[in-house]
C-alpha cells in the first residue's frame, strides 16, 4: 500500500502563507516521488481562548484551499466541525477530516460519509485505538467508501499527552491506513497561557516509532517560520525540515 503523507498550516493564515507552503509540498513531491495532500483549516472551532485567531471561515477558506489546487495540483484535506459543512467542503476537497474530539458525533460522520470523499478519523484523546471501531463503523454504513483513522496520543493528565503505539496495531485490524499525527501527538494543550504549548523536537522520532508499528500515513502540520504561526506553532515543524523528515519515511 502507498504511504499517505498530509501535510500544510494548521489554520489559513494568507496566500502566501498557502502558496509557500505548497511550493514546497510540490517540490518534495517531485525531488521524492510521493504524493503529500495539503492540509490546512479554514476554521479552528476548538482554540483555548475565544480570542485566538479562528481563521476566514468556511466560504473565503473553501475558495483559498480551490485556488491552491487549481495553481499547485496538490489534493486537499481539511476538518469539519459541523454536519452542515460536509457538504459544501466535499465539493473541494478530497478528504474530509473529522477532528478527535468529535469523532463520536454521529451526524458529523454520517453528514461526511454521506460526501463520497474520503473521511480521516482523528482518534479521540480519550479513546483507546480498539474504540475507533465504531466512529468507523458510523462512517462505513453511511457509506463512506474510504476511511483513515488517525492516532494523535492521548490525554495524560494535565496539559499533556502520551502516546500508546499500540493504538496504531490495533487501529489496523480496523482500517486498512492508519495515519500518524506527528505534530498534534508532541502537543501540551492548554499549557502555554491561553494557548497550546508542544515538544517539536521530538516530532521525526514521533513518527519513525509509528513507522516501527505499521503506521503508513503521517500527518505533520508545517510552516515556514512555526514561531510567528498564529495556530499550533510550539508543536508544528518546520516547513524546512519536512523532506529529510519523509526521506526517514520512505
Amino acid at each position: 500500500m502507498e504511504t499517505k503523507f498530509i501535510a500544510g498550516p494548521c489554520v489559513i493564515e494568507s496566500a502566501e502563507l498557502l502558496d509557500a507552503v505548497a511550493e514546497r509540498l510540490v517540490a518534495i513531491n517531485r525531488a521524492l516521488g510521493t504524493d503529500i495532500i495539503f492540509k490546512a483549516s479554514f476554521d479552528k472551532a476548538n482554540r483555548t481562548s475565544l480570542s485566538s485567531f479562528r481563521g476566514p471561515g468556511l466560504e473565503k477558506g473553501l475558495q483559498m484551499l480551490a485556488d491552491v489546487r487549481a495553481k499547485w495540483g496538490l489534493r486537499l484535506l481539511t476538518d469539519i466541525h459541523e454536519a452542515w459543512q460536509a457538504a459544501p467542503v466535499g465539493e473541494v476537497v478530497d478528504v474530509i477530516q473529522i477532528p478527535a474530539f468529535l469523532c463520536r458525533q454521529t451526524d458529523l460522520l454520517v453528514a461526511a460519509a454521506h460526501t463520497g470523499r474520503i473521511v480521516n478519523i482523528k482518534k479521540a484523546q480519550f479513546l483507546s485505538g480498539a474504540d475507533m471501531r465504531y466512529p468507523y463503523e458510523k462512517a462505513f454504513e453511511s457509506g463512506a467508501r474510504e476511511i483513515w483513522l488517525t492516532e494523535r496520543g492521548n490525554i495524560y493528565g494535565y496539559n499533556n499527552l502520551v502516546v500508546d503505539f499500540r493504538n496504531i496495531a490495533d487501529m489496523l485490524h480496523i482500517a486498512r491506513t492508519v495515519v500518524m499525527d506527528c505534530t498534534h501527538s508532541v502537543q501540551r494543550p492548554g499549557a502555554a497561557g491561553g494557548k497550546t504549548g508542544g515538544n517539536r523536537e521530538f516530532v521525526p522520532a514521533m513518527a519513525l516509532a509509528a513507522k516501527a508499528f505499521g503506521a503508513n500515513g503521517y500527518f505533520f502540520e508545517v510552516h515556514p517560520d512555526p514561531d510567528r504561526a498564529k495556530s499550533d506553532g510550539p508543536n508544528m515543524l518546520p516547513l524546512g525540515e519536512l523532506e529529510n523528515v519523509i526521506k526517514s519515511l520512505l
